[in-house]
């Protein structure tokens, strides 16, 4: 009713061109166009949780699945609570110009046992991550302890004032000061926002910041806003031991309702999330698709790798820190021509709280549960043993946090050192044999790496490679192109009424073809 007078009175207005006051004026109705805010589109458009399919996939709807969880991402209320705990920024678009510092212990039984140069440096990328934010000034300070209310001592305190004093007055202002620590306490960072005058950030803030960027898709939005909540509990338990209302921050009862509320819903969505990719396992399992997980540290090229591997030119890797938080699926064929489902997977970083990688267990899952693991490794950063060696921990906890699932183990993993071709002497100490050299970018070792991804999805998933004599135009050949990974077909010398094929079978599918086409 109200949409046929809405019509009807747009009609009249054409044809007697009534001036918009006049319109408004004799309208009776009120039409609003309410949007819907949060992530766009959320409850009614398609969420992708895989780029690319197989093939003839009949699970398309599956994989399609929308989740109308109702949660407004960008909720107001919310948005004040975040910006408050971590400093956030929703405007891109306003230049930041950061003072990046770099604390680490260099003294007793603590001491760091990185590279405080090569910290500084992965501190410097993140901040170069964001679009419009600068590094304006940049050193490394060695400290005690890392838990002390001001951090630094008071001759230490006292010269960085100095610096941002003359920081904020220059041509390019300081706009806030990043410290390179996983996490800051409330009252480490209100204590130095009130000697320095200039917002201070740590690395969790950052990399939120970076993922709140990098999160495109309904799952990954999610996950990063899933993400936050640990880090504002935290900041407000900190708060309230350091009398917080004293410093100017305390959440309200309400504002605590809604944190909670939030909470909540997030986990709902993301468990409705995780049984969602549990069914596309299944429905994997059942088509028989080997699974090659990609992982490593972030930045290490491995959505890279995966366009060499497959061939796909629609991927656009990216050089940035974080450029892949979902994990996508895609196709690629074995030497052997078996279909292989390589998945690329969010990247690994050193110095971040547990409960940020927690939050993307749902599609870390994939990882842990495939048939191999491919881990890759960037031989031209100066520190990608250490890198190595944080992603092989960082797995290994994965793994303990999905004890509760039945028989599982971890997969055979392949070590990748990747971008030979930004190297112009191979690294010889520290090398592991079965360390695969290749370059993404010029095919270096390609081959080889598929030839050695063969051979290992053929070991972990059973199949064996069988030469078959089968009649010549009979059922036999279209069911083992359906069933089993086809590598050769030819004629039979001995029977001119057989044909010989050579397959790559997996013994259920083997007593299948022995149960349909080989009777007694």
């Amino acid at each position: 009713m109200l949409r046929r007078q809405f019509v009807n009175l747009c009609t009249n207005a054409l044809r007697q061109r009534w001036s918009p006051a006049l319109l408004t004026e004799i309208c009776p109705i009120r039409f609003k166009y309410t949007q819907f805010k949060g992530v766009k589109g959320i409850r009614n458009r398609k969420n992708m949780f895989e780029s690319n399919k197989m093939q003839n996939n009949d699970d398309e709807d599956e994989e399609n699945t929308s989740f109308n969880h109702g949660i407004n991402l960008e909720d107001r209320d919310y948005e004040e609570v975040a910006n408050t705990a971590m400093n956030l920024s929703h405007n891109q678009n306003i230049e930041q110009h950061i003072f990046v510092l770099q604390p680490y212990i260099k003294w007793g039984a603590k001491k760091s046992t990185s590279n405080p140069d090569l910290q500084l440096k992965e501190a410097e990328a993140l901040v170069h991550s964001l679009p419009n934010w600068h590094v304006q000034l940049s050193m490394k300070v060695p400290l005690e302890s890392l838990e002390k209310r001001i951090l630094f001592g008071t001759g230490k305190l006292e010269e960085l004032k100095k610096i941002v004093t003359k920081g904020r007055s220059g041509t390019k202002p300081l706009t806030a000061l990043f410290i390179s620590k996983g996490t800051l306490s409330f009252a480490q960072k209100r204590t130095l926002e009130s000697e320095f005058g200039i917002p201070v950030l740590d690395r969790y803030s950052v990399v939120i910041q970076i993922l709140r960027l990098h999160a495109t898709t309904a799952e990954a939005r999610l996950q990063v806003a899933m993400a936050e909540i640990p880090y504002i509990w935290g900041q407000m338990k900190d708060a309230n031991l350091s009398m917080s209302r004293k410093q100017g921050y305390a959440l309200s009862d309400i504002q605590k309702e809604m944190l909670k509320t939030r909470e909540k819903k997030l986990k709902d969505e993301l468990e409705k999330i995780r049984s969602h990719r549990k069914l596309i396992r299944s429905k994997r399992k059942q088509k028989n698709f080997p699974i090659v997980a990609v992982v490593g540290y972030t930045n290490a090229g491995k959505t890279s790798l995966i366009k060499a591997l497959t061939n796909e030119q629609t991927m656009q890797p990216r050089d940035q820190l974080f450029a892949t938080l979902d994990v996508t699926a895609h196709a690629g064929m074995l030497p052997c021509n078996l279909e292989v489902i390589y998945m690329d997977t969010v990247g690994f970083m050193s110095d971040l709280p547990t409960g940020l990688i927690e939050c993307f267990i749902a599609t870390l899952e994939d990882a842990m549960m495939a048939d191999v693991i491919i881990h890759v490794q960037d031989l031209s950063h100066e520190s990608w043993m250490e890198q190595r060696i944080h992603v092989e921990k960082t797995l290994e906890s994965l793994a303990g946090n999905l004890s509760h699932i039945e028989n599982l183990t971890m997969p055979p993993i392949i070590n990748v050192g990747n971008k030979t071709d930004l190297i112009s002497n191979l690294p010889t100490e520290n090398l592991d044999e079965s360390l695969k050299m290749v370059s993404s970018k010029t095919f270096t070792g390609i081959h080889e790496l598929v030839d050695d991804v063969e051979k290992k999805v053929l070991e972990t998933t059973g199949r064996k490679k069988i030469t078959m004599r089968v009649k010549n135009g009979g059922p036999e050949t279209p069911w083992l192109y359906k069933n089993a990974a086809v590598v050769n077909a030819r004629a039979d010398p001995k029977n001119e009424e057989s044909i010989l094929i050579d397959v790559i079978i997996t013994d259920s599918k083997m007593q299948q073809f022995k149960h349909y086409f080989c009777k007694k």
